[in-house]
């Protein structure tokens, strides 16, 4: 749920200052005027650390509530991908990542999805066609609903190779050519 992201970038900018920079770049690339995090524990609570942030060329005060919804879910995004093996499960599994997301924040999200993949197993469920032209077809299984079960099929790219000279993945889904559409029963 994220309670503990501030803590955890805290540990991070403490123990593993190589992966902590690589989240904060992360989020600077979709947040421009994002600068750092200001990760300290509070006096009152030791144990409590928010999160807490400055914008480039001020001094004003920014706390999770003045970052929009997109801007939260990637620094959670960049935090779970981008952290360091030994700390990353096998599995990661992630439900619709680019909601409330840029375009341009989509784009860099299907870029740490590709090299987190390299050694973790990561499984996404999207809806996005943009999302999805990130993608090469033998990354994408498409769930449909087959006598009331779910089967999984992975696109092959051979037989999408005349549909993909003209297509993106994303529009030949939007064009309803690769399944996964609700059906009845």
């Amino acid at each position: 749920d994220g309670s503990n992201l501030a803590a955890f970038l805290y540990y991070l900018r403490e123990k593993h200052e190589a992966a902590y920079k690589l989240i904060r770049a992360s989020v600077q690339r979709v947040a421009p005027f994002f600068d750092d995090f200001q990760l300290q524990p509070l006096k009152l609570k030791p144990d409590t650390i928010l999160l807490e942030w400055r914008h480039k060329n001020s001094d004003a005060y920014f706390d999770a509530s003045s970052l929009s919804d997109g801007t939260l879910r990637f620094i959670a995004l960049a935090t779970l991908l981008l952290q360091p093996q030994q700390y990353r499960p096998s599995v990661i599994l992630v439900d619709e990542p680019e909601l409330g997301l840029h375009p341009m924040a989509i784009t860099i999200l299907a870029s740490l999805v590709r090299a987190a993949s390299e050694k973790t197993q990561v499984i996404l469920s999207t809806q996005s066609p943009l999302l999805l032209d990130h993608f090469e077809p033998e990354d994408v299984l498409v769930a449909d609903r087959v006598d009331g079960s779910t089967q999984f099929t992975r696109l092959n790219k051979a037989k999408l190779e005349n549909w993909l000279k003209d297509y993106s993945l994303g529009q030949l889904w939007e064009k309803n050519e690769l399944g996964g559409r609700p059906s009845k029963g």
